[in-house]
């Protein structure tokens, strides 16, 4: 049974500091280390209070969908969490990058469009996606590793998510899409491969409203809660094929269409 009560901040503390311990000890969790939060507030402080106890610098931030009924419970569609700079891994190479997952824990790869927002962008804050379109300096391809040492972080539901790094665990970043601006970036054609099996095709278009409306979340998501990004920040929108369980010594490729394709290969997480 879901534990659910109010958290104090002793609780909040509590579970930020389980989930650093975790995941720098590579330790799977059998159980959520706490009272569950009961709405994306309390989500967001445990959060915020992991990210200045993990201490590393955050280099990127993943946007994922809020399914229904929880969207209209919860009062958004969307929720953040952070990417650390060492597992942000730029690549052009043919071959697979190693991406450490949480052995006994929840390891999925997802098909990205990776919208970068400059330092330099000071507001005011985009409301349409046209402001957003004049804000992105570069677009890129890539794959988001989505883990966490507690297994059911996703079957528990966004607040769990959003609690743990909004269930992060790296971000591969692949070729750039130099003409961005001439494409339709809701119509380009994704599919995503493990170990060679295709598990899913999609285009954005079935993302809200697509990688745009992501940044602008994003970027008044992080306002809201006084997160700095004045250093830039790449933004990974959303699974655009779904959400697809991957395993130590397995493989996936991410292509789009005729733009270009990057692949990761999952390894098991090491205690840091």
């Amino acid at each position: 049974m879901l534990n659910r009560q109010a958290q104090t901040n002793d609780d909040q503390e509590v579970i930020a500091q389980a989930f650093v311990s975790a995941r720098r000890e590579a330790r799977a969790l059998d159980a959520y280390p706490g009272p569950l939060p009961l709405d994306l507030a309390e989500s967001y402080r445990i959060q915020g209070l992991a990210i200045g106890l993990d201490g590393r610098a955050v280099a990127a931030w993943k946007v994922g969908r809020i399914n229904h009924p929880y969207d209209a419970q919860l009062g958004s569609d969307r929720l953040a969490g952070p990417v650390f700079a060492p597992a942000v891994i730029a690549t052009s190479a043919a071959e697979p990058v190693d991406m450490p997952v949480f052995v006994g824990g929840f390891a999925a790869a997802e098909a990205e469009l990776l919208l970068h927002v400059p330092g330099s962008f000071t507001g005011p804050l985009p409301q349409t996606n046209e402001e957003v379109r004049d804000i992105v300096d570069a677009v890129r391809i890539g794959i988001e590793i989505a883990s966490s040492p507690y297994a059911r972080i996703n079957a528990d539901g966004p607040l769990v998510t959003a609690s743990d790094f909004g269930n992060n665990a790296g971000l591969v970043i692949g070729p750039e899409l130099a003409e961005w601006r001439d494409i339709d970036l809701c119509a380009i054609q994704v599919r995503t491969e493990i170990d060679g099996v295709v598990v899913g095709e999609a285009t954005a278009a079935t993302m809200l409203d697509g990688p745009f409306g992501a940044v602008r979340f994003l970027v008044n998501n992080l306002a809201a809660r006084g997160i700095d990004r004045s250093g830039g920040i790449w933004v990974s929108t959303g699974a655009i094929t779904g959400v697809h369980p991957i395993a130590p010594g397995q493989t996936a490729v991410a292509t789009f269409g005729e733009l270009g394709k990057v692949s990761c290969r999952a390894v098991a997480a090491k205690p840091a």
